[in-house]
């Protein structure tokens, strides 16, 4: 579950969104409050927030956003619990508060409007709102079993590991298996294993690196892995086609018909690239014999 918090001043029109019935909203959460509509709700608001007329930021609004998964699941009894620990761990409990779910797209969402001015006429303490409202949503997530922001980006990690891999593993199959000699060819033949390659071209419009795109994932080529870096791949496309010497690398690669000229950066790195393999080659021919 993620928690999002913020101060506001403009309480009518946050609290007559929150109501909209459009987003089929339903109360899900209230307290020291009795108004049936938003401009009598937004009223006894203005009555406590009168008693501190310096705050002008004088409500605080929160999202509460649990996992699609889990906002399927939650009743309209849950999430009012939901929002009743959440204003708990916030310490807002003696302060007019409503709350409303929203479940017109398919992420369910609780939005929650609290009177930052107290009955004793005192402004709540918002500094570090955003971030204080994070950890109260992480901990009320665990107390009710949801799930958490670390576990989501954990599975998200965990996803993105896995397209790199998958990238990787095609790339290496399409350089090894299939010797190619030119950049088209390359683009090409990804593409045929549902990968796109993306050329990288600078605002000097020379190619400088690539993107890869697969799965919904986009990654720049050394992002992916180290290997596929724009030096690399064109290292190995240019000994592929029997260049092994730096001095003979050439500036201007065709791309889809037309001839780019690759930037200063790319080059130096092809060439470099290149000498490591050379070098290799001969140490492992060296231990060969």
């Amino acid at each position: 579950m993620i928690g999002k918090g913020t101060s506001i001043a403009h309480t009518g029109t946050s609290i007559k969104y929150g109501w909209n019935q459009e987003k089929d909203a339903e109360i899900v959460f209230r307290q020291h409050l009795a108004g049936d509509t938003p401009q009598q709700l937004t009223e006894e608001f203005k009555l406590i927030q009168e008693e501190n007329i310096r705050c002008q930021k004088n409500t605080l609004s929160f999202i509460l956003s649990p996992t699609p998964k889990d906002g399927k699941n939650l009743s309209k009894e849950q999430l009012g619990e939901l929002v009743q620990k959440f204003v708990k761990e916030m310490h807002l409990k003696e302060r007019q508060a409503i709350a409303f779910v929203h479940r017109d797209k398919a992420h369910t969402h609780v939005h929650l409007y609290v009177n930052r001015i107290g009955f004793d006429g005192k402004a709540y303490n918002d500094s570090f709102i955003g971030k204080r409202s994070q950890l109260a949503s992480e901990n009320v997530a665990k107390e009710m079993g949801l799930t958490t922001v670390k576990e989501v980006q954990l599975e998200k990690e965990l996803d993105t590991l896995k397209v790199r891999l998958e990238i990787k593993d095609i790339h290496q199959n399409v350089l090894g298996s299939d010797r190619l000699t030119t950049l088209d060819g390359y683009i090409k033949i990804m593409k045929e294993r549902n990968v796109e390659v993306i050329p990288t071209i600078n605002k000097a419009n020379k190619l400088q690196g690539f993107r890869f795109e697969y799965q919904g994932h986009n990654f720049k080529a050394s992002e992916v892995h180290r290997s596929m870096s724009g030096g690399r791949i064109m290292a190995q496309l240019s000994q592929n086609e029997g260049i092994v010497k730096p001095k003979e690398v050439v500036k201007y690669v065709q791309l889809i018909g037309k001839t780019l000229e690759m930037s200063t950066n790319l080059a130096s790195s092809i060439a470099k690239n290149i000498v490591k393999k050379t070098i290799k080659r001969a140490i492992d021919t060296g231990i060969g014999y």
